[in-house]
């Protein structure tokens, strides 16, 4: 045998089990890429999750909201037995106003049922949305900066999932509109 020969052997000697090492580093480096992307992945069906309940949840606000543009303003109220019947989550929101700003009017009739503070209703996505409605009397401002005293119904539509805000929705009845 050669020298040349001799030594190459001697260095596949010292190298004996390298390359077992080197696969598992390799193999070590690859899972925590399949790991990073498992993360992303589920990452992401949150995400979706999360746009499509605050979109049905929009949707069903819009669709609360325009019950109430469809009767007259007079009808605009609740009673205050539904008020005092709320359970004390529907109290602590922003939108409602301690002190009789919430003032009781005759209760509102939507459809064949009457209407609630707090009412329980199913999306297009067959899930269910807790529904909030708070209505609270404004004073108009005018140009020039004072108050006409003249009072509009302001009506704040709030949806949750799970005690989650997932959609929003205000908008103000004027008694010259008639509806």
């Amino acid at each position: 045998m050669s020298l040349r020969a001799r030594t190459l052997a001697a260095r596949s000697r010292e190298e004996d089990g390298f390359g077992l090492i080197e696969l598992l580093i390799a193999m070590t480096v690859m899972l925590v890429g399949v790991l990073a992307i498992f993360a992303m992945f589920e990452s992401g069906l949150r995400q979706l999750t999360r746009a499509s309940n605050v979109t049905t949840a929009a949707a069903l606000a819009d669709s609360e909201m325009e019950n109430y543009r469809a009767v007259l303003y007079t009808a605009i109220g609740m009673t205050q037995t539904a008020l005092d019947a709320a359970d004390p989550s529907y109290t602590g929101d922003t939108a409602y106003r301690a002190g009789g700003t919430n003032q009781p009017n005759e209760a509102v009739t939507l459809g064949s049922s009457s209407y609630s503070p707090t009412q329980t209703l199913t999306g297009a996505d067959g899930r269910s949305y807790r529904v909030d409605t708070y209505i609270s009397w404004e004073s108009v401002q005018v140009t020039g900066g004072t108050f006409s005293g003249r009072a509009v119904k302001q009506i704040t539509i709030v949806v949750r999932k799970d005690g989650d805000d997932m959609a929003r929705v205000t908008s103000s009845f004027d008694q010259s509109t008639g509806q």
